[in-house]
């Protein structure tokens, strides 16, 4: 379980397809290897993925290499199959119990691919040394705009966010300069895929009203 608040960045230095249902992937990190156990979960752009292996930099940077793989239903339903050498992501360690939950709960799931459609820049702040606020028009995956709510939650590789607006399937979140500093959003543009889950409790909400007619 996570929260969507985003914690490092991490690197892809190795993707090695393993036949066509598996990829292992090497991502470096600042996080400390000795905090990290084989077998804990990662967020990975919002997709939980296991560590299978740990190994030190050899960059001279702090941190580690973690290894995970991703089989065939991660990669039919992410981007990961695409994940190369230099590929940015956005990485969160999973929630303890006693955790602040700064965002919303987090399973990492990814439902679906979601498209940014157009990008509003905000008039900057002079005082703010990150940068301007942006608005981003983003269509959900088919199927999926029911679960989509002004103001609700939402996760948008692996950043919790809250929806501004919603029409048909396309809806709006807003960056603050904070998150461009901390995140990959500052690389994002127009046209651009990325991860979407949706809010957990609209999801069992859904399925409650679903199951209401069957008794």
């Amino acid at each position: 379980m996570f929260t969507g608040i985003v914690t490092a960045i991490g690197t892809v230095v190795e993707a090695e397809a393993k036949g066509p249902s598996l990829k292992r992937l090497a991502i470096a990190c600042p996080y400390d290897a000795g905090g990290i156990e084989i077998g804990a979960s990662i967020a990975c752009a919002g997709v939980c993925l296991t560590v299978t292996g740990l190994r030190p930099r050899s960059d001279g940077e702090p941190g580690c290499i973690f290894q995970v793989e991703a089989a065939a239903e991660t990669l039919s339903k992410t981007l990961v199959g695409n994940w190369a050498p230099g590929t940015r992501i956005n990485l969160e360690r999973s929630l303890k119990v006693g955790d602040e939950l700064g965002g919303h709960l987090v399973t990492g799931h990814v439902d679906g691919v979601a498209t940014i459609l157009k990008i509003d820049p905000i008039e900057a702040d002079p005082d703010e040394q990150w940068g301007a606020t942006a608005r981003f028009h983003i269509r959900a995956p088919q199927g999926l705009a029911p679960f989509i709510a002004t103001k609700g939650s939402i996760c948008l590789d692996g950043t919790s966010l809250t929806v501004n607006s919603v029409e048909d399937d396309v809806f709006t979140v807003l960056l603050i300069p904070h998150s461009f500093s901390v995140t990959t959003w500052g690389q994002r543009k127009a046209g651009d895929p990325i991860h979407l889950e949706v809010d957990l409790m609209a999801r069992y909400a859904a399925r409650l009203a679903e199951a209401r007619p069957q008794g």
